[in-house]
Parts: C-alpha cells; sequence; structure tokens
C-alpha cells in the first residue's frame, strides 16, 4: 500500500477601486464569493456558509475522475473570508473515493495600502490519496510532479476567476439597488 500527498499554495493581491458601498459588505456574503469562484452550474448551496463545489473532470495518468468538496465560507465582521474544506468525494471511481482526501484553507480579506483598498488572500491544498496498486511501481518523484502540478493547475484558475470574475461582481452589486438593501439590512442588525 503506497500514500501519496500532493500539495499547492496561491496567494493573490488585488487592488479595488471603492465603490459606494465597501467592499467588506461585499465580502460577508458567502454565496457571492462561492459564485465568483466556481462554476455556478457545478456549485450547490448547503447552508448559508456551505457548498459543494464541483470540479470539472480531471485525467491523473489513467484514472478519470470528478472531484467535489464541501466548503464552508464565513465572514468575519472584519469583512474577512475563511474557506476550509469539511468533506470531500471522488465522483466517477468509487476505489479511489474511499482513499482519498483533500483539505483547503483560505483566507480572503480586505487590506488598506497606501490609500487603497486590496484584496489579500491565500489558499493551500492538500491532497493525500492511496494510491491503486497499478500505480505502485510508478516512480514517485513522477507521481508527485504530475499530482503537484495538477493541484497547482486547479488552483491556479481559481485564482484568474478571483482576479477576472470577483473584482467585476463587486463593482456590479455596489452599483445595483441590491447592494444599497443589503447594506442598511446590515446596518440594521
Amino acid at each position: 500500500m503506497k500514500n501519496i500527498r500532493f500539495t499547492a499554495s496561491e496567494s493573490v493581491e488585488i487592488p479595488v477601486e471603492e465603490q459606494y458601498v465597501p467592499i467588506e459588505h461585499y465580502l460577508r456574503q458567502p454565496e457571492r464569493l462561492v459564485k465568483a469562484i466556481a462554476d455556478p452550474n457545478l456549485t450547490e448551496q448547503l447552508s448559508q456558509e456551505r457548498f459543494r463545489v464541483k470540479m470539472r473532470p480531471k485525467s491523473f495518468l489513467m484514472y478519470r475522475f470528478q472531484p467535489a468538496v464541501v466548503l464552508k465560507v464565513s465572514p468575519a465582521s472584519d469583512g474577512t473570508i475563511h474557506l476550509n474544506s469539511q468533506d470531500c468525494a471522488i465522483l466517477g471511481n468509487e476505489y479511489i473515493n474511499k482513499r482519498f482526501g483533500l483539505d483547503v484553507i483560505g483566507k480572503l480579506s480586505a487590506t488598506p495600502v497606501e490609500g487603497t483598498t486590496h484584496l489579500k488572500g491565500r489558499a493551500d491544498v492538500e491532497v493525500r490519496v492511496e494510491l491503486p496498486p497499478a500505480l505502485w511501481f510508478t516512480p514517485q518523484s513522477l507521481l508527485e510532479k504530475t499530482g503537484n502540478s495538477l493541484v497547482k493547475m486547479v488552483l491556479g484558475r481559481i485564482k484568474q476567476q478571483l482576479l477576472n470574475q470577483l473584482i467585476a461582481d463587486y463593482y456590479q452589486w455596489a452599483n445595483s439597488d441590491t447592494s444599497q438593501e443589503t447594506t442598511s439590512h446590515t446596518t440594521a442588525s
């Protein structure tokens, strides 16, 4: 029995042009963040702060599978968002699903930098898997290189979504009537 671990980390810093409604108000809405970084067709909201996010099917060496993770997205009063994985599954391959673990830890916060606001964040992902016998004789360095590249690629796509989609969604939300209602409701609470 061979166990292997893959890891990746990504950091992001995005300057934000503040709108009428500060971005901290936007960050208090976990569903908006999840919709901005994940495909809405592959996302299911389980509760106010819990979401099941499926990735598009992936191939790793000779195996095809679809990872899914339940994320808890917790906003703090200072506008910081914390992401933590609570559960995971590999859809389409029961053998790997029973021998698979995934941990996601992330944080995104609005930070003042020289008179402007920047979104600063970091995500760390760790994947653990017990290798199927067919891969036991594959060099561990090749498996680690391939697996780490796959995890890094997934985090890179999420970062791109954050860079492109999140800020655009914030600007649209901040300039809509809905944000004014949310802000007055949040302030009244």
